[in-house]
């Protein structure tokens, strides 16, 4: 990956000047690559259908989020995972996209799946170039996992585990995840909160410490 700017990610946004205020709009002058930043990275946070892929997402990124979300309805009965649908109203439909710098030199570029399977033929554009992946899991839905890491086993991304830490969800041992989830013992898996930042930036720094280690075995 060598994107050297927000607009190399996401595609250029026109600036258009509006004529009532002079105000432009376009990226806010916070949303451009830092002048010292030399390298990125792209990343994929995946999982399943509400396990907090745009919380995430919107919780770690320093730039305004780009979201695709739109609002669930009825046409959706019988199709899509309707788990959670009590409080859940809005679904991620193609993908969502964030930036963190974890060094002056080095940037991630985060991007989020959509959960529902019907959108997960997106899936393998999103995973193009993504040097690794934060699979985020829900302790009361373990089952909607196994496809997940089953692709990124089969596409040869690595990644890591963060178990998002619902309230009310039940409290495993990380050996007995590891066990149900049929994780090798390399692979990290962690406890995280996806809605806050400092938890969800713990869980990309235990995914880049795990790709260093990766090549440095290689070497």
């Amino acid at each position: 990956m060598d994107f050297k700017s927000y607009e190399d990610a996401v595609g250029a946004v026109p600036v258009v000047p509006v004529r009532s205020t002079g105000v432009r709009t376009g990226p806010r002058a916070e949303d451009h690559l830092p002048a010292t930043a030399s390298a990125a990275v792209k990343i994929v946070i995946v999982g399943g259908f509400g396990v907090g892929k745009t919380t995430m997402v919107q919780a770690v990124s320093e730039i305004r989020p780009l979201t695709t979300e739109e609002t669930m309805t009825q046409a959706g009965i019988g199709v899509d995972d309707d788990y959670g649908s009590d409080s859940k109203t809005a679904t991620t439909v193609a993908m969502d996209f964030g930036r963190i710098s974890i060094t002056e030199q080095l940037v991630l570029y985060l991007f989020g799946t959509p959960g529902q399977e019907r959108f997960w033929f997106l899936w393998n554009g999103l995973f193009e170039g993504a040097l690794g992946a934060v699979v985020l899991v829900d302790t009361r839905r373990l089952e909607v996992s196994f496809d997940v890491i089953g692709r990124l086993e089969e596409r040869g991304v690595p990644f890591v585990i963060a178990v998002n830490d619902f309230p009310g969800a039940p409290r495993y041992p990380m050996t007995e995840l590891r066990v149900a989830l049929d994780l090798p013992e390399y692979v990290p898996i962690m406890n995280c909160d996806a809605r806050l930042r400092a938890s969800s930036r713990d869980a990309l720094l235990t995914l880049m410490h795990f790709l260093h280690s990766l090549t440095g075995a290689r070497a």
